[in-house]
């Protein structure tokens, strides 16, 4: 049997220890049992009573926010199962995710005479010893902890993060339950929920037991701040490490906006569109270069800095994307844009979206349409949100599944969109994205990642020069995408070892059925002109040749 000493010491999320724990202390579990039963019973009687009056339809928002509620109530476990249900469209409805979303975790603070008992145990000295100031008041609390604004007695102004006491206990037996509750009532549930749930809940407990260890938290800050050392357009909090444990951290104090407050930023006299730009390609880089990306890029974890740099707070739920997922990830983007929706197909089973040995032949058509009705009449009008909402219906008919990976990076895409969106309503996720995109294919760290460049452009080794139409097509109308940052690495591409396969292509294009002529080259120059002035393209060539 497990001591209650180690289960409140547990830094790693196990479901054997805390079922023996828990399993010799039913009083326990059945009064929490009993409470968060009642609370679902009640919501689960209004749904059914809706139904047999019929009202089902003209009170589902209603519940949805009743819901919402509710699960605000029960406490952070809860909280934190919402905010993860938030991402996944093939577990909830829509009307029910879309409230989810607003899902918020502040709850009321907790004593500060609690909070410096805390750090006075966990740092070994009181609160006026290792800090010269620290605010009379928590400036943030949330579900899992509360944050001060402090300074320590070197000067440096930081933030102190102090866990929420007695968490572990609370955290692990409503896990214990939630894991029960699913054996129990899997068999009833819809075919299309029909995995072993309790995998779903061991993963989200994992993820919850990394997100509540402070030190977890700091160096996932510093491999962060590692990845983005050469980017002087983020800003990652410095990690003080003497004030720093498995239930407290003191970082950097980051003075700036918060993104919600789109009123400062404008009067702060910030560039939006620029501003913008730098977080969409902050984003990408953490999901196509590094892998390693920020999980939970919601507005009160993004700053603006005074100086305008783009900064990350709260490091606790980040993600590690292997190599092979990096380069599945351009394969969908790249099969996506070429409108090959078989090999789309095939590549959600990669991906983990589809069973193995799932017939394709019915969905092929189902993703095409989805494509059409999300992009609309220009590549440059998509917005994932909507592509995403379209693609919850999708689940409702076939059997896809969020692995938890990109749910996660679902999540930090909408949410990004979402702020872009909030701050510059001309936002355009596609033009924002290209010219990284682009870059990204031409200069990747594997020949197989830069492999796909070709797979865009040509098709059966023939040359698709209605592709080359379709990406350049979305660099013009409106402003235009700004090409400079591809050109360099295009043209060292085009010249290098690895691009005289493309090389050889673009001349047997032009030659084929005796098209080298006028009239060729003419179609060609125009596929580019008012991108690439001829005087640019010499010096670049110039310079990378």
């Amino acid at each position: 049997m497990a001591r209650a000493g180690r289960l409140e010491q547990m830094r790693r999320y196990d479901p054997d220890v805390i079922a023996a724990y828990y399993r010799w202390r039913p009083g326990r579990v059945v009064g929490r049992l009993l409470q968060v039963g009642w609370a679902i019973l009640a919501f689960l009687l209004a749904l059914g009573w809706d139904h047999v009056t019929g009202r089902e339809e003209r009170h589902r928002p209603q519940r949805a926010a009743q819901l919402r509620r509710l699960i605000t109530a029960m406490g952070p476990t809860f909280i934190k199962v919402g905010q993860a249900l938030s991402t996944r469209p093939d577990l909830v409805r829509r009307d029910y995710l879309e409230e989810l979303t607003l899902l918020q975790d502040q709850l009321p603070s907790f004593s500060n005479a609690v909070a410096y008992d805390l750090i006075r145990q966990e740092l070994g000295q009181p609160v006026d010893v290792l800090y010269r100031e620290l605010s009379p008041e928590p400036v943030a609390a949330a579900s899992l902890g509360q944050v001060y604004r402090g300074r320590l007695q070197t000067g440096e102004e930081v933030a102190v993060k102090v866990q929420r006491p007695g968490l572990i206990p609370v955290l692990t037996l409503d896990l214990y339950i939630l894991r029960g509750m699913l054996h129990f009532l899997q068999p009833w549930l819809p075919i299309q929920m029909q995995d072993d749930l309790r995998l779903i809940v061991d993963e989200f407990g994992r993820k919850l037991f990394e997100e509540i260890d402070y030190l977890n938290e700091a160096c996932n800050a510093e491999k962060f701040a590692d990845n983005f050392r050469n980017d002087p357009t983020v800003k990652v909090p410095k990690i003080y490490w003497a004030f720093t444990s498995h239930r407290v951290l003191t970082l950097e104090w980051i003075n700036g906006y918060k993104l919600t407050d789109a009123e400062a930023v404008q009067k702060a006299g910030i560039a939006m569109h620029e501003f913008v730009q730098i977080g969409v390609r902050a984003g990408l880089k953490q999901l196509l270069e590094f892998g390693f990306f920020h999980a939970d890029p919601h507005p009160g974890n993004l700053f603006l800095t005074t100086d305008g740099r783009l900064a990350y707070i709260d490091f606790g739920m980040m993600d590690q994307l292997t190599q092979e997922a990096k380069e599945q990830l351009v394969d969908a983007l790249v099969h996506l844009v070429n409108k090959d929706y078989r090999e789309l197909a095939r590549d959600f089973i990669r991906l983990g979206f589809l069973p193995p040995n799932t017939d394709i032949e019915p969905i092929v058509p189902a993703l095409e349409l989805l494509w059409q009705e999300a992009v609309g009449s220009q590549l440059r009008d998509f917005r994932f949100k909507q592509a995403t909402d379209q693609f919850s219906d999708l689940m409702y008919r076939y059997p896809f599944r969020v692995p938890a990976h990109f749910a996660l990076i679902i999540r930090s895409l909408v949410t990004q969109e979402g702020i872009a969106m909030s701050l510059d309503p001309n936002f355009k996720i596609v033009d924002a994205a290209y010219p990284y995109v682009a870059q990204r294919l031409l200069t990747g760290e594997t020949p197989q990642f830069r492999q796909r460049l070709l797979e865009v452009l040509f098709k059966d080794n023939r040359f698709q020069w209605q592709r080359l139409e379709s990406l350049l097509s979305v660099t013009q109308g409106g402003d235009g995408v700004d090409l400079q940052p591809v050109l360099g690495p295009a043209l060292s591409y085009l010249f290098s070892s690895e691009g005289q396969f493309l090389r050889n292509q673009l001349i047997l294009a032009l030659t084929e059925d005796d098209r080298l002529h006028f009239a060729e080259v003419g179609r060609l120059w125009q596929l580019v002109q008012g991108q690439i002035r001829p005087r640019a393209l010499l010096e670049l060539a110039w310079h990378h040749g």
